[in-house]
């Protein structure tokens, strides 16, 4: 997955927040949006304040640096259930979870996957189960993914809203 070019930018100050870089992307062209999601690292659940908190360090540094041409408008966001999975460790951590992978070159004769993380190895290859079949993705490979809502997800997301966010 590529580096988004502010991210080396961004990241310190949203890590000394209190916060985890989920995903940055820049949305559209003429008026583009930098979106950038985010989780707290305790796991809780991410309030519209943190949102906020962050949103408004970012815009004080971003204006600052000015790493981007133009003008464009600033979204700081949760990565929501169905969350995108753009780091080894989210693999690790959605381990039996049902997942959408696209992959950059074809593995095994193709380039999307609908099924379940079964592992992620030390080398950074993922191991998938899809329709019964067994697939090892390395994730260096991986374009896009993320978690796919279901009934399992919802109801586990409910149960823990009082302890730990997904």
């Amino acid at each position: 997955m590529h580096k988004h070019p502010v991210e080396d930018i961004v990241t310190p100050t949203i890590e000394n927040l209190g916060f985890e870089v989920v995903r940055i992307m820049t949305i559209g062209n003429k008026n583009p949006t930098l979106q950038i999601m985010i989780e707290r690292k305790d796991r809780k659940n991410l309030v519209v304040e943190d949102c906020a908190t962050v949103s408004r360090a970012l815009s004080e540094l971003l204006d600052e640096k000015d790493p981007i041409d133009g003008e464009y408008s600033l979204e700081v966001s949760s990565p929501g259930l169905d969350r995108p999975l753009t780091k080894p460790e989210h693999f690790s951590r959605f381990t039996g979870y049902e997942t959408k992978v696209e992959t950059s070159t074809e593995v095994d004769g193709r380039k999307r996957f609908k099924g379940k993380v079964l592992s992620i190895d030390d080398k950074n290859n993922v191991l998938f189960e899809m329709d019964g079949v067994d697939y090892t993705i390395p994730f260096e490979q991986i374009s896009k993914a993320k978690l796919v809502l279901t009934d399992e997800l919802l109801n586990e997301y409910a149960n823990a809203q009082d302890e730990v966010e997904l």
